[in-house]
């Protein structure tokens, strides 16, 4: 091992564990070790823009700002009191209803983003019920990580997997999405078995619930209708730009240009609101893995994989899936992606079947989150919200009922991994 693949692998592993222990915010920790990487001339600047993947900033720059401005409509708090209302005020219909409404925002918004617009409403509406809302903002956790591991802008790992593998909106509907349909159907069932006492409300409890007004909370009805035409056209976009050529980071910024002439929202406030440090997280996050990639510790990697397995895909794919899985129940699954991203690349370069291992990475990353409270960004900013208004969602609390949903959840990927690609 030469003294340069030392170094960047020292690096790589400082700015890894400094993200993890999280003693230093993890978009100086990324940006730092993007910084050592060039000063112990491992890249230089034009290389390090050649490793920076565009289309994945341009997903979530673009998205960001869109729903910056379409919150301001009152969309989201319409839907959540609409759903507890069609739901008659039952409070096992309203988990029902609250879960598939975070599984949809989900998979077409950033998780985080969702939660902090379901949880509010979620307290309001048990607060009423006079019922206990950690089973509620349970299921919504975990639901927030199976809706993003759904499509391909879902979640922050699949858009950089679509964006590497070449992979459309299509793609990852069918491959990651059927099995998550399953996943979501056991898992209501496991929590209407599991939360069945916590379910007892009385009539005039669920009478309050009925007399919400949902049109209340709409503040700007002309923008609502230009969001959702919107939304519609940045879907369909995004289901047909493998037909049309344009990447979706293009479609997702276009998006965000046409809400923002169009939404007559102030546009300063708006692009502040963007989530800029994590933006800076992802560039220093591509330079650093992409010094490990410029000194050949990438292929070294590779080729171990490939010698252990001795290129059996099926093996591959085991591994791939399992360990991928474990490791983001406890860590961040961004770092994790963006280190396998280029090492399956260079398996695929030996004439492997690669394909099977991106559904594989994409299923262990984001569903690996539901194992623990710190899996995903989502698990904590929810349970933080709980724990602020009195009701405290424990690592072992969380964990005794999200690592048995995670098994099941990877057990059924495996099945289905195995029935479309062994």
């Amino acid at each position: 091992m030469t003294s340069q693949q030392i170094i960047a692998i020292v690096i790589f592993l400082v700015t890894m564990v400094t993200v993890m222990t999280e003693k230093v915010h993890r978009a100086v920790a990324a940006m730092a070790g993007a910084v050592l990487m060039i000063l112990f001339h491992i890249l230089d600047l034009s290389d390090c823009v050649s490793h920076v993947d565009v289309n994945t900033l341009g997903v979530l720059v673009g998205m960001m700002i869109f729903v910056a401005v379409v919150k301001q409509s009152g969309i989201f708090e319409y839907v959540a009191i609409k759903s507890a209302k069609l739901a008659k005020g039952k409070p096992w219909r309203i988990m029902v209803s609250f879960v598939l409404i975070t599984v949809i925002l989900s998979a077409f918004l950033d998780n985080v983003t969702t939660v902090l617009l379901v949880g509010p409403m979620t307290l309001a509406i048990t607060g009423i019920l006079k019922i206990n809302p950690i089973p509620y903002m349970i299921s919504e956790i975990l639901a927030s990580n199976m809706g993003g591991t759904a499509t391909l802008i879902g979640d922050p790992p699949n858009i950089m997997i679509g964006s590497a593998a070449k992979l459309g909106f299509l793609d990852f509907l069918f491959n990651t999405g059927t099995p998550v349909v399953i996943i979501l159907a056991l898992t209501l069932l496991c929590f209407r078995f599991l939360y069945v006492k916590e379910m007892q409300v009385d009539q005039e409890a669920m009478d309050k619930v009925m007399s919400l007004d949902e049109n209340v909370a709409i503040h700007d009805k002309t923008l609502m209708i230009k969001s959702l035409v919107v939304m519609a056209l940045v879907v369909l976009g995004f289901i047909l730009h493998s037909q049309t050529g344009i990447q979706s980071g293009v479609v997702a910024l276009t998006g965000a240009v046409i809400i923002l002439l169009i939404g007559k929202q102030d546009a300063e406030e708006i692009i502040l609101s963007v989530e800029w440090p994590t933006i800076l997280f992802f560039i220093g996050l591509f330079v650093v893995v992409g010094g490990l990639q410029e000194v050949g510790v990438i292929n070294m990697l590779a080729q171990t994989m490939i010698n252990a397995t001795q290129g059996n895909m099926v093996m591959s794919l085991l591994i791939v899936l399992w360990a991928s899985a474990f490791i983001s129940a406890f860590l961040d699954n961004i770092p994790f992606v963006a280190t396998m991203i280029p090492l399956i690349l260079t398996m695929g370069q030996s004439g492997i079947n690669i394909t099977p291992l991106w559904w594989a990475l994409s299923l262990g990353a984001c569903l690996g989150g539901n194992g623990t409270l710190i899996g995903a960004s989502a698990n904590v900013v929810l349970s933080s919200i709980s724990t602020k208004n009195g009701y405290p969602i424990t690592f072992k609390s969380f964990t005794k009922i999200g690592f048995p949903i995670m098994l099941m959840s990877v057990a059924i990927s495996t099945v289905w991994l195995l029935l479309r690609f062994a």
